[in-house]
This record gives C-alpha cells, sequence and structure tokens, in this order.
C-alpha cells in the first residue's frame, strides 16, 4: 500500500490570552510579570500516524483531544511546532462551514473561487458546475451572496465543490453533523462512493457508531496524546471505557 499521509512526533501548542482589567495589565506591565497574562496550552503531544492509500481514518476523542487541529495541520491551514506532517497527492475536505467562501461573492463565484483553491482548473470546474450545483440542491440561490446564506447552505455548496475535485484524500470535521438527514445521507452515499475508488478518508465525528460502521482504523487522541491507532472499533471501545 501507498502511503498518503504521514505524521511525524507532532507538536502543537497554543497561547491562551486570559482576559483582565486594565488595571491589572498596567500593575503587570510596571512590575515586568507580563507573563501572567499568556498561558499556553499543549493541544497535540508527540504524535505520530501514517495513513494509507484508501484507508478511511476515524479520528475521535473528546473535546479538547486535539483532534480538530491534528485535522487542520494535516490540510496544511496550521503548521506544528515541532515535527512534521505532509502528504502525496489531491487533497480536499471540509474543516470549518463555510471555509474559503468569500461572504461578498454569489455562489457561483464561490464554487470557481473554492474550486480553484482546492486545485481544479477554470475548464474543469465549468465541465463540473451544473454537477456540482444540482448535489447542493440550492439552484435558486446559486447567484445570491453567499453572506445571506444559512450553514445548511454553506454545508451543501462547499461539500459539493469538494467532492466534485476528485480528491485522493478527503477531510471532514464533524461537518455532516449540519444539515437535515436526506442531506447527510445523500453525503454518507458520496463518501461511498468515495472509498470504493480509493479515497483516503479522516474523519472527525463524536458519532462513534458512524466512525466504527465508516471507518477500517481509528485513532484516538486524549489530552493530546496518542492512545490507540488501531482498527476504528478499537479506537471507539477505548474512548467509551475512559
Amino acid at each position: 500500500m501507498t502511503e498518503v499521509i504521514r505524521v511525524d512526533d507532532v507538536v502543537k501548542e497554543f497561547a491562551l490570552r486570559n482576559t483582565h482589567t486594565l488595571k491589572d495589565r498596567l500593575v503587570w506591565s510596571l512590575t515586568g510579570r507580563r507573563n501572567q497574562l499568556v498561558n499556553h496550552f499543549r493541544a497535540l503531544d508527540h504524535v505520530s500516524f501514517t495513513v494509507e492509500q484508501g484507508d478511511s481514518i476515524g479520528l475521535v476523542g473528546f473535546n479538547g483531544s486535539g483532534k480538530s487541529t491534528m485535522l487542520k495541520l494535516i490540510s496544511g491551514v496550521i503548521t506544528p511546532d515541532e515535527g512534521s506532517v505532509g502528504y502525496r497527492g489531491r487533497m480536499a475536505g471540509l474543516i470549518e462551514v463555510g471555509a474559503g467562501f468569500h461572504p461578498d461573492l454569489t455562489g457561483r463565484e464561490n464554487v470557481f473561487l473554492n474550486g480553484a483553491i482546492l486545485g481544479m482548473s477554470k475548464e474543469q470546474i465549468e465541465a463540473a458546475f451544473d454537477d456540482i450545483v444540482a448535489f447542493s440542491e440550492i439552484e435558486k440561490f446559486i447567484d445570491t451572496e453567499v453572506k445571506f446564506y444559512s450553514s445548511g447552505m454553506f454545508l451543501r455548496l462547499a461539500f459539493a465543490v469538494a467532492v466534485h475535485t476528485s480528491p485522493d484524500i478527503f477531510l471532514v470535521d464533524e461537518i455532516l453533523a449540519v444539515g437535515d438527514e436526506p442531506f447527510q445521507r445523500k453525503c454518507l452515499d458520496r463518501i461511498h462512493e468515495m472509498q470504493e475508488q480509493g479515497t483516503s478518508l479522516v474523519i472527525v465525528s463524536h458519532d462513534l457508531d458512524l466512525i466504527a460502521r465508516l471507518c477500517n482504523r481509528g485513532v484516538l487522541l486524549h489530552h493530546g496524546e496518542l492512545l490507540v491507532d488501531g482498527t476504528a472499533q478499537e479506537a471507539v471501545d477505548r474512548l467509551r471505557s475512559l
């Protein structure tokens, strides 16, 4: 099997800036105690794993475990403080609703913008445009500025664009929790098609039954550390035991 994602000894920290009164800030500034204004939180602590071509990986863990941070590192939205993250092939995904969309542009314009960001040529976007709009089911709003879209409409259009880029790697962060049930089923059907075509998937979700059903592998993160890298059922069972 071909390795498509490698996460190697990754560390990621964030600075947490606490809100204090102006008096507190002035006193700390005058006394040289500025370090009390910032705390550091280690979201990921020396995490390593790989993803093979055709794997469907479920990233699971409680809130604050580092799942979404890991997905953003894989996608390149953020970079690690230590270690490295690399991937091979075309990557697309849904990290958060509306990401890569400009609010003042119409849905039509954003299809071309988002498609270009995801690596499609203008000719490829034009060829897929009708299928993208049909999948999204928002034809009558396609020439409306997306700042007037609901979160569900954002999801429909973003998912439609992403799956029509024919990615080698597809990332999904809890995005299927948004939207109505028929569209969720439609998204899952498309994900199954992508799996059959050999697309590698990395999915973050709190729906453990979905992870166990959809993924062949599971990675369990807990307080930023990797606890399980095994089958999806092993990761789900261990999380439920915590």
